[in-house]
């Protein structure tokens, strides 16, 4: 057990490791994205390491991984700072926000130059219809359907305030995905949803932006949070990306946005062109064909199957042994591994971060979880099945116990354990695409960010290898098990 503790170590350590470098993080939205690449690309111009780190999640993600050492600066907006981060929304001028960060170690550059506010929008054709121009209008019409962002929902500063300060009435009120929030609006779906005001679907779907009469919604003026310990360790990397102060204006922004969302060019070929020509930095986008992303997205999504399963499996197998084997510590391991299957996987993944950071290192470890079940219970169900008589007849051989588990046992119940394996890897494949949330690659990647950009080829560039990937892995257990159990064992039990 001691070597399979040791080994497992070694396949968590194996490809996490984080490399000496910059990394700069960015949430799934596009402009984030954007921002960070021009961030990247301004500290590889100082003559620094930088590796963006896009579409990592929200708020929270990004700033426990910042706190973590996980990424060391993102794109963050000053309302979000006082009402999401610092949870204290008294918090408004840029001084007080500072001091605010300082006890967490992190610093915030200056104001870009621009403020991409919250706000309520409606097609206009049906606000015109209900004569509704103000959020307060809203009053007047309770049975309308709302539907916002998850992360909107369960903002300090998003629906449940937005409903006290308003008094607004609505009770169908939905929390779905921001891209598909707008899917709805223009489907009649919903009739009214959060905004925010630099998105580029405003003026190309037609929608209308509700007056916030009451003044509910702060600045959001977009900064820079960085760590503190890069002023020491990389001040020419924080003067780089402080070059941006003030230069982004709000309808520069919805124009980088419109060419992302809209005429589907790549963010950092956007960034690149938007520092050409206000900072004269000339500098080589980051690009790989569909071809070689496909490649890449493959090699990290092999690589979580591949790590999570053969610990899985050194753990597993030898937990299902000890259950068959001391019928009073069945029903816990049993239960144990039965209820972290129940937890599900984006919960999971959203536990591991405090923990193991973001990235490769906790998706392993919640794929292994998730792992163990099948396995654990196939090991135990497979030396269960073997017939009392065959055991009797080896004890009366004088074959030790572990000669029996080694000759006999385990040979008998293989059939079994690997149909275990088989559905523990099979459920992995999918699972995996998960890790695209929390930054770990792979096919789920180009999942979350073909669903932030509504981009339906760059979602099935992950979703159909996958599927082809399950049915790989299915097939090579095929191969496996015919080179593995004896034809013999292979037919009784097919019998």
């Amino acid at each position: 057990m001691m070597r399979s503790c040791w080994l497992i170590l070694a396949l968590f350590a194996v490809g996490c490791a984080q490399p000496a470098t910059i990394r700069v993080g960015s949430k799934r939205q596009p402009e984030s994205v954007i921002l960070g690449e021009m961030v990247a690309l301004l500290v590889r111009d100082a003559g620094v390491r930088a590796e963006p780190r896009p579409a990592l999640g929200g708020t929270q993600v990004l700033w426990r991984a910042l706190l973590n050492n996980d990424i060391q600066v993102y794109t963050e907006y000053t309302g979000t700072i006082s009402a999401e981060i610092l949870v204290d929304n008294n918090l408004r001028d840029l001084e007080a926000l500072r001091k605010g960060l300082a006890p967490y170690g992190i610093d915030m550059s200056p104001p870009l130059g621009f403020n991409d506010t919250y706000a309520i929008g409606m097609r206009k054709d049906v606000a015109g219809k209900l004569n509704i121009s103000r959020i307060s209008d809203l009053r007047n019409h309770p049975d309308l359907p709302f539907g916002f962002s998850n992360e909107f929902m369960d903002r300090a500063d998003g629906w449940p305030g937005l409903q006290k300060r308003y008094d607004l009435p609505q009770k169908e009120v939905r929390g779905l995905e921001h891209d598909l929030a707008y899917r709805g609006l223009v489907s009649g779906a919903i009739d009214a949803t959060d905004l925010y005001s630099t998105d580029a679907k405003i003026r190309s779907l037609d929608l209308q932006t509700l007056a916030d009469d009451l003044h509910y919604f702060p600045a959001y003026q977009a900064v820079l949070l960085f760590r503190h310990d890069l002023q020491t360790r990389s001040p020419a990397a924080v003067a780089s990306f402080e070059r941006l102060q003030g230069k982004i204006s709000e309808s520069a922004m919805i124009g980088l946005n419109a060419r992302v969302e809209l005429d589907g060019e790549q963010e950092s070929r956007v960034a690149t062109d938007f520092l050409a020509s206000a900072l004269g930095v000339q500098a080589t986008p980051d690009s790989q064909s569909k071809l070689e992303r496909l490649w890449r997205l493959t090699q990290e999504h092999v690589f979580l199957v591949t790590v999570s399963l053969a610990a899985a499996v050194l753990v597993a197998v030898p937990l299902g042994i000890l259950a068959a084997r001391r019928p009073y510590a069945a029903q816990g391991i049993l239960a144990i591994a039965g209820v972290l299957q129940t937890i599900p996987s984006i919960v999971l993944l959203v536990f591991m971060i405090p923990l193991l950071g973001i990235g490769a290192k906790p998706a392993i470890a919640a794929l292994f979880l998730y792992s163990l079940l099948p396995i654990i219970q196939n090991t135990y169900a497979g030396l269960h099945s073997i017939p009392a008589n065959l055991i009797e007849s080896a004890r009366a051989l004088g074959l030790p116990a572990r000669a029996r588990l080694r000759l006999i046992e385990l040979p008998l119940a293989a059939r079994t354990i690997f149909a275990g394996i088989k559905t523990a890897a099979v459920i992995n494949v999918g699972t995996a695409t998960l890790g695209g949330f929390i930054g770990a690659g792979g096919y789920g990647e180009a999942i979350f960010t073909g669903i932030s950009k509504s981009d339906i080829g760059l979602i099935l560039l992950g979703a159909v290898p996958a599927a082809a990937l399950a049915l790989v892995v299915q097939f090579l257990f095929e191969l496996a098990e015919r080179a593995l159990v004896p034809k013999g064992l292979r037919l009784q039990s097919s019998a």
